[in-house]
Parts: C-alpha cells; structure tokens; sequence
C-alpha cells in the first residue's frame, strides 16, 4: 500500500497544453517551468493524489530494451537529475502530443510533478506524477461593491476532480518501476490511449493482479461451463461463485488445492485445469499456482451480482451456502417457478 501522509511537492512544476493531433491542435510546451507559492501546496496535493486510492500496481512494458518505452527513458532521467524535469517534461508532453490521434481525445492542461516521502509498503521513496486535465467546471465568485455584492462565472479545474493521472515511484527500476493510475474520462477500450499508447504499462504480477484474474476466471468458467436449468436456475451458479470466495479467503493460495476445494468433483476440476489454459492464452497472462491473496479487492470487488439471484422485480436472494437447503420448483396452477428455503432462524 502507498502512503502520502508526509509527501512534500518539489516547488519546480513543468505545465504544458496538450491538444489533439488529429484535429491538429498544436502543443504549447512551456519554457520555463513553474515555481510554486506555498499557498498552493495543499489543494495541489489534493487536486493530484486524492483519487489515488486503488492497491493495483502496474509497471512500464520495456521490452527487450529500456529505450522502447519512451516514457519511462524521460522518468529514469528525472529521478537521475531532478534538474532535467523540465526538459524531460517538454519531451513526454511531445510524445503525448504524437499518441492523441483518437477523436474522442480532449486537449488539457499536461502536469509533470516531482514529490518526495512517499511511503510504499515500509519504504519511503521519492516520486513523479504525470497528470492532465481535460474538463473545466464554471465556479461562482462572489465578491463586495460598494453597494453590496457582486457576481461573475469563471472557468476552471476543480481539485477533487482529476481526470487523468500517473505516480511512477522511484523503486523496481529494472522491472520497470511501481506505478498507479487514474483514468477518470476513457473508459472504452479504443480510446485507452493514456495506459496503452501513451504510458505503454501492464499489470504488476503481484498478489494483487493474481486474485483479480482468478476472480476472473472463476466467474466465467462458472457461467460458461454451470448451466441455469430449470431444476437449479442460477442457485447453482451462485453457490460455485460462493465457495470461490471463501476458498479464496486466506493468506495463500493453491490453485490446484483451491480447484478441488470448490468443484469437488474430479470431472469438474480437471475441466477447470483445462478451461485456466485457455484462459490464460487468451488474455496472455501467466497464473502461478501459489500465490499471496489479496484481501482489500476481495472486500472491495468481491461477486456480489454473482451471488445474488434476482426474481423479477420483487425479490432478491443472496447465496451464502447451503446448497441442500434451497431447492426449486414450478408451479403448475400459477405457472410460475419459485424457490423453497429452509432456516432455523430469521434474522
């Protein structure tokens, strides 16, 4: 987990415009970087780091060489000589300006930030923000006259709205550095420019991206191998997705020990094995077979429309367990199906 309790903001900012070059909107890089007022220092601190609040770590892909990912170059530069930020900024504001080809881009202010005490883990370690703003909000200002007040619209950026954002920490160089993002705007796949033409990451293989894909896989294997019949519907589906998370509640993981675990079966569990291949070939991906779960995205994830059976527009029935207490019927006079529970206690 990362920490900004004690972070402090390097006075020197470099900020340029960043337009889109398809609908040929120059670049106004600018030549001179920006020192900051220290009045300005808290609601920078809020207007860059407030979003970033996900455990999920990336890192830059660099391939067979460093030099193929020209983002994380300029990086290294700047944590080898704070004194090149604001040369290195002018070239990756360039390289942004040569990725914005996507229609749908907007053109917004560009931020290259150097911030020191950052806390990863047990570590402190220093770190850069590249950041952009894309949207304006109107603000009212309201201000006294001589006859009592006045009032005039202004455009600008609102601090606890940031649109677009990158912290590279400054550890794992030969890996390709830690970094966590925020993309607030782009949520399609074809207008991913900021993570995959800009920034060129992936996934850091950590515990973190392993519970995430196993995740993954559970829920569909479950809906692409478990059918909804009409003696079961989908209370079947939402016991397996169930007892994933359950297995999944501890330290460490097996893959193996956890695929016996929930499917019992050894059909079934041997049809899991060979569904996790095809799985990772197709999102090429690699999972170990022991791994340290995490926690916080199974609390904050979890499969709760997973394990929640949806009965028309009246009632909704969350699986917890107990599979031979629940069973399912049809109604022959009302034509309808329904579901028959048994408990000892209502709560």
């Amino acid at each position: 987990m990362y920490y900004f309790d004690h972070i402090v903001i390097h006075p020197q900012v470099s900020i340029h415009s960043v337009g889109n070059r398809l609908s040929q909107e120059a670049p106004i890089l600018a030549r001179e970087p920006l020192f900051l007022s220290e009045n300005l220092d808290e609601a920078l601190k809020i207007f860059f780091l407030s979003q970033f609040k996900k455990e999920e770590y990336f890192r830059f892909s660099i391939g067979s060489t460093a030099e193929s990912n020209k983002v994380f170059c300029c990086v290294s530069a700047i944590f080898e000589d704070i004194g090149a930020l604001h040369l290195q900024s002018r070239e990756i504001a360039s390289y942004l300006y040569r990725q914005s080809t996507h229609p749908q881009i907007k053109s917004g202010e560009f931020y290259v930030v150097y911030f020191r005490h950052c806390r990863v883990d047990d570590t402190e370690v220093d770190a850069i923000g590249l950041f952009k703003s894309e949207n304006k909000d109107t603000f009212l200002k309201v201000y006294p006259t001589s006859e009592g007040f006045g009032m005039e619209s202004e455009k600008g950026i609102n601090i606890n709205k940031l649109d677009k954002g990158c912290l590279i920490f400054n550890m794992e160089r030969e890996e390709g550095y830690r970094i966590v993002i925020v993309d607030n705007t782009n949520k399609n796949a074809e207008a991913k420019y900021w993570t995959n033409d800009f920034l060129h990451i992936c996934p850091r293989r950590d515990g973190y991206f392993q519970t995430q894909q196993v995740l993954d896989l559970c829920k569909e294997f479950v809906t692409q191998t478990v059918p909804a019949t009409d003696a079961t519907g989908k209370a079947e589906q939402a016991l397996l997705i169930n007892k994933s998370m359950q297995a999944l509640k501890k330290k460490e993981v097996n893959l193996d020990e956890f695929a016996k675990e929930v499917f019992r079966q050894p059909e079934t569990v041997e049809q899991f094995r060979q569904f996790k291949e095809q799985f990772q070939q197709e999102k090429s991906i690699r999972l170990d077979d022991d791994f340290e779960v995490a926690p916080q995205l199974l609390k904050r994830k979890g499969m709760g429309t997973m394990t929640t059976i949806r009965l028309d527009k009246n009632f909704d029935i969350s699986i917890h367990g107990g599979e031979q207490l629940i069973e399912r019927g049809y109604d022959e006079e009302k034509q309808m199906y329904y579901y028959r529970l048994y408990f000892h206690e209502e709560k």
